[in-house]
């Protein structure tokens, strides 16, 4: 079996026209070089399948090429059937891969993995650090970057934006939720509220008062934590309260599901009796019985958007906006 010679540096200098160093210096991210060279060298770059030495490049850029993602979460959280997760990770890994990062995907659902995860930065493994689904006041993003890190989250950050963020607009998708059961002829109308110490889970909350304050309307108020099961137990309880009840906002998908299960199991109808709208748009809730009238937020956009101001945060990009929250859209089935 003969094994072919790995191209050298060399090899594509000769084929660029160029000097080595001149290779070395693109293929290390140098601007230095003109566009016309620089596009010779990529050319034979590829045609050869020349792959550079990564330490050695590490060492030039001061740059290791990777990108963390931390999920301040459970593995049993993370892995669970919520498709939060998968959203958020493909549309970070798009963006990375399109940019030839490496994407390190580390889990923080504990104060012992939260010193692993700050020494893993510290150390200088990582060239920046995204944070998903966070909850509470975290003081880690803020550590991180005041140690000259660069930080980006998904989620406003709860009490301050001490760092940047890419958010979704909550209040208003569940506004348009909420007008769009008002304007249907519901008058007692719940919500099953996500946990208050996540951003989605207030702002989506802070919506439903205000838009039932807006129409003179009372208020029903359960919590679960974006689970199917809290999703449930939280429906059983609001029509234990209120038989009466004739809509529920649901503030995620999967809670959705569960409150469609004990309304059915209450042998009320949907949207007949009770109307029912989540908020997510996962695809699971084209397929529920009835299809679930939901508020679709753009996750794996807002994954793709957090790494791309991250990468800009990395390399200095002027007019990089400090926060980005992109809009929802209510989208309307067979529920309500």
């Amino acid at each position: 079996m003969v094994t072919r010679a790995r191209p050298t540096l060399e090899a594509v200098a000769r084929r660029a026209g160029v000097s080595r160093a001149t290779v070395s210096r693109v293929v290390n991210g140098s601007t230095s070089v003109a566009a016309s060279i620089r596009e010779a060298v990529t050319r034979a770059v590829d045609e050869l399948g020349y792959v550079p030495n990564q330490a050695a490049r590490s060492l030039v850029t001061q740059r290791t090429e990777s990108i963390a993602l931390i999920l301040p979460e459970t593995a049993n959280r993370v892995f669970s059937d919520d498709l939060f997760f998968p959203a958020i990770i493909r549309g970070v890994g798009v963006e990375l891969e399109a940019a030839d990062k490496q994407l390190v995907l580390m889990m923080a659902g504990s104060p012992k993995s939260h010193v692993r995860v700050e020494r893993y930065a510290v150390a200088g493994h990582v060239d920046g650090v995204m944070f998903a689904s966070m909850h509470g006041a975290d003081p880690l993003p803020g550590t991180l970057a005041r140690l000259g890190i660069p930080v980006i989250c998904s989620g406003r950050p709860i009490g301050g934006p001490t760092v940047p963020y890419v958010d979704v607009d909550h209040f208003g998708g569940v506004a348009a939720g909420v007008r769009h059961l008002v304007a249907g002829g519901r008058r007692r109308i719940a919500t099953i509220a996500g946990p208050q110490d996540m951003v989605a889970g207030i702002d989506r909350l802070a919506g439903y008062r205000a838009t039932l304050d807006e129409a003179g309307l009372p208020q029903h108020v359960r919590f679960g934590d974006f689970t199917r099961e809290s999703g449930i137990s939280a429906m059983r309880s609001l029509l234990a309260a209120d038989p009466a009840l004739d809509a529920v906002f649901v503030a995620s998908d999967m809670m959705a599901h569960g409150a469609l299960i004990a309304l059915r199991e209450a042998g009320r109808r949907v949207p007949a009796d009770v109307a029912v709208i989540g908020f997510d748009d996962f695809e699971i809730s084209r397929y529920s019985d009835p299809p679930l009238t939901t508020v679709r937020q753009p996750i794996a956009d807002m994954g793709r958007t957090m790494a791309r101001q991250l990468l800009g945060l990395i390399n200095g990009d002027p007019g990089r906006p400090d926060a980005v929250v992109l809009p929802t859209e209510l989208v309307v089935r067979d529920s309500a």
